[in-house]
């Protein structure tokens, strides 16, 4: 009897995915890097997809770190979020390892989309626990943003868009859409 509940209990450690219980990526075992990828010529920005990043970065860890840093961080690397508009990136990776993924990211100096490369670099912001401290984060970063064009405002039309801007950023309004 007591084999069968040994058993039982690591078939349960298992997971739904088979992989061994601290093998797996819960929220509280992540990291996520918001970082910001500055291009060149802005208009390069609409040229970039998930997929892209995700192999330009997995490269740049290979490059850097060989295949043990690649293997430590692949287990979980994901893109999260890309706004292609902005050149906003939210990547996600084990908490044991995130570091080995900040360290190559400087190593990154072009993206490449359809056999066109692209010359950028990416600027770290923040390093989270969750999704939503990174998403606290990016709403004071960009109203600070918004507050530095405001100083460099000509007309009075261009000073109230980016008062109204500045006054729409807030979490609050972020969970309503969610809802």
């Amino acid at each position: 009897m007591a084999t069968s509940v040994w058993i039982r209990l690591l078939r349960r450690d298992e997971g739904r995915f088979g992989l061994p219980h601290c093998l797996r990526c819960h929220k509280s075992h992540c990291r996520y890097l918001l970082c910001e990828i500055v291009f060149e010529n802005p208009q390069f920005r609409q040229c970039i997809e998930e997929r892209n990043v995700y192999k330009t970065v997995k490269d740049v860890i290979v490059r850097a770190h060989g295949d043990f840093g690649f293997g430590c961080c692949s287990l979980s690397l994901a893109v999260k979020y890309l706004n292609a508009y902005t050149g906003i990136v939210l990547l996600r990776c084990r908490k044991d390892f995130y570091r080995l993924l900040w360290s190559a990211l400087p190593f990154i100096t072009f993206l490449e989309n359809k056999n066109q490369k692209y010359p950028c670099f990416f600027n770290t912001l923040h390093v989270g626990g969750t999704i939503r401290t990174c998403q606290k984060f990016l709403i004071q970063y960009n109203r600070k943003q918004l507050l530095l064009l405001l100083k460099d405002c000509k007309t009075k039309g261009e000073r109230e868009s980016i008062q109204r801007s500045i006054l729409s950023c807030s979490l609050k309004e972020l969970e309503g859409d969610q809802s």
